[in-house]
């Protein structure tokens, strides 16, 4: 018998599993034109990224992800999803993902994390790789405005 609360459910999903084992090894950009890394004061995950900009979009992007099944398919998302994208788009891609995990909307190309939703304690690891890449394309404009 299950103590009450329990579920039978597996944490993570075949499909989750299949986008965190894709995220690619880390690499590095030669010279990046931003770079920051983000950690999660609730679960310890760290991504750092790097960002080569062309107009104004993301050209070059890599990561380094230290994080649960979660983060790294989020990551892999992000890493999809990131080429060609202004920081605006990013912004708002941020925003539809944490209203998303907070209740409200569609989870958008964040599909597969469907299951994730209800574990907000896993909520930090999803949004890490997005503000890890805002923060590196905030790093990318404040050293361009030097």
């Amino acid at each position: 018998d299950l103590a009450p609360g329990m579920s039978i459910e597996p944490l993570y999903t075949l499909e989750i599993l299949r986008l965190a084992a894709s995220l690619s090894p880390t690499t590095v950009l030669g010279s990046p034109d931003g770079e920051a890394e983000r950690r999660s004061a609730t679960c310890g995950s760290r991504v750092r990224s790097q960002v080569g900009l062309v107009d104004g979009r993301v050209g070059e992007f890599a990561q380094a992800v230290e994080a649960c099944a979660f983060g790294q398919a989020s990551a892999a998302i992000v890493a999809i999803e990131a080429p060609g994208k202004s920081l605006a788009e990013l912004t708002a891609l941020r925003a539809r993902l944490g209203d998303w995990l907070g209740g409200e909307g569609e989870p958008g190309p964040f599909a597969p994390l469907v299951p994730a939703r209800a574990k907000s304690g896993r909520h930090g690891a999803i949004l890490l790789p997005l503000d890890a890449l805002l923060a590196a394309f905030a790093d990318a404009h404040a050293r361009s405005d030097a």
